[in-house]
């Protein structure tokens, strides 16, 4: 007698590449049965109709245990998020991942560890144009290991947001990742929206260390006409032998705070954009347009306010989404109630309405695979993605033909409509919306490594 049976669901198994009618067994948390025969159950759910996948995997985040920012990602079907992203993550890595495991969390979290906020504050770098002593690069190895040890899922590289860093810190920091089997996330440092260079720098990321590259929500890097180019360099790494990929989201425009080197002045006017096309999304300027006098303002006065850049060409989502190896993201972060970016209610509703059911750029099965196997291939998570025995009872119950996602700017945290059930380790999270358990999720540290690293 299993605890509880999801029957007659349309089961998609993005490892075996199948779907089929069929009836789910949980119990401890894990998948223990799956049948084409009924099943008994303590407790049975008919979901006849709708398609159960293993839950979706978002590998690119800002939740770092904001509850409310982890609500808003569990609604959209998401049951595991990667945090530590753009080179800012907790430094206790351990401490982190421990509290999730006492106390329980509304999704499940694995963290990569930060180098260009984190890491860089931590051994004394407060200057994002300055690049470490020899000193200082040997504190953040000592504490790069610590958090591997501790079960951090990668290292994350935000050049952009400190475009001082050495090559040398890049490099030793990439080498401890390559030899621990962990991926080097990295959010380029481009100078201009048309700078290929800083694409093919975090290619030869993987080209000089070993490590294995996955380039940070490509779109919003290169969506601005340079995408075919950008799949191309990509294309050619990965036919050179090494493992690059990617995540992306489904929106052009992007947010970030305005006190980030980003929005110097000088790389404003080289990139051409215009303060009209830059909109405040907290505080109290939320909705408003950037003047000469609010950019000054928020630059000195409020840095840590969130905008966003209204720029990129639609049509360069679905290009970057139908690679292979591209895995949709989110890029969420923590918000207030009524600000931020869409992408923090919207994205994998989105990503599914728009790539499945409207555009037809993937099947269903592969946009599963790509939400859910690859992540977890990517990143060494062994018992998530995985609709099997023995995995973690992570499961989303939806409906293709109703899913829909409703978040837009100005109204950014409206849920999405058509996810009917949320698992999360066998524990129900999600009720047609409602939310049933807060406390289901738990630290998802990785802790074997993907691949035996070789010299």
């Amino acid at each position: 007698m299993f605890d509880l049976v999801l029957a007659n669901g349309i089961l998609i198994d993005p490892e075996k590449l199948i779907r089929f009618t069929g009836h789910i067994g949980i119990s401890g948390g894990k998948i223990t049965a799956i049948s084409k025969t009924e099943l008994p159950g303590v407790r049975q759910l008919d979901i006849t109709g709708k398609i159960v996948c293993p839950g979706f995997i978002d590998i690119h985040g800002h939740v770092e245990l904001d509850a409310y920012c982890g609500e808003l990602s569990l609604r959209q079907g998401i049951t595991t998020t990667v945090g530590g992203n753009c080179g800012f993550s907790p430094l206790d890595i351990n401490g982190f991942f421990a509290k999730q495991e006492k106390d329980g969390f509304i999704v499940n979290q694995a963290e990569l560890i930060g180098h260009s906020f984190s890491l860089r504050d931590k051994v004394g770098i407060k200057d994002p144009m300055q690049p470490a002593t020899t000193e200082q690069l040997a504190k953040m190895e000592y504490l790069v290991e610590e958090a591997f040890e501790a079960g951090a899922c990668g290292l994350s590289l935000g050049l952009a947001y400190a475009p001082g860093s050495s090559d040398e810190e890049v490099s030793r920091l990439s080498r401890l990742a390559a030899r621990y089997g962990r991926i080097v996330a990295v959010d380029t440092r481009m100078a201009t929206g048309i700078d290929m260079y800083s694409l093919v720098e975090a290619v030869n990321i993987a080209r000089h260390t070993g490590a294995r590259v996955q380039i940070s929500h490509l779109v919003y890097q290169y969506g601005t006409g340079m995408m075919e180019e950008a799949l191309a360099v990509i294309n050619r790494a990965r036919a050179d032998g090494l493992d690059v990929r990617f995540d992306s989201g489904m929106y052009t425009q992007w947010a970030t705070h305005i006190g980030a080197a980003l929005f110097q002045e000088d790389y404003i006017r080289d990139n051409g954009w215009d303060l009209q096309d830059i909109v405040a999304i907290t505080g109290p300027y939320n909705g408003q347009r950037l003047t000469p006098a609010l950019y000054h303002e928020l630059r000195t006065q409020a840095p840590h306010t969130a905008v966003v850049v209204l720029t990129g060409i639609e049509e360069e989502i679905y290009l970057a989404l139908t690679h292979s190896f591209a895995m949709p993201s989110t890029d969420t972060g923590a918000y207030a109630p009524g600000e931020g970016h869409p992408q923090i209610a919207g994205s994998f509703p989105r990503y599914f309405k728009k790539m499945v059911a409207e555009r037809y750029e993937l099947t269903l099965m592969e946009a599963v695979r790509k939400a859910t196997l690859l992540p977890a291939e990517t990143l060494g998570l062994h018992t998530k993605g995985r609709l099997r025995e023995d995995m973690d009872a992570d499961l989303v119950v939806f409906d293709i033909k109703t899913l829909i996602d409703k978040a837009d700017f100005g109204l950014p945290d409206v849920p999405p409509e058509g996810i009917e059930y949320v698992f999360l380790n066998g524990r129900l999270a999600l009720d047609h919306g409602v939310i049933r358990d807060a406390k289901a999720g738990q630290a998802a540290r990785c802790i074997k490594p993907v691949y035996d690293y070789q010299i």
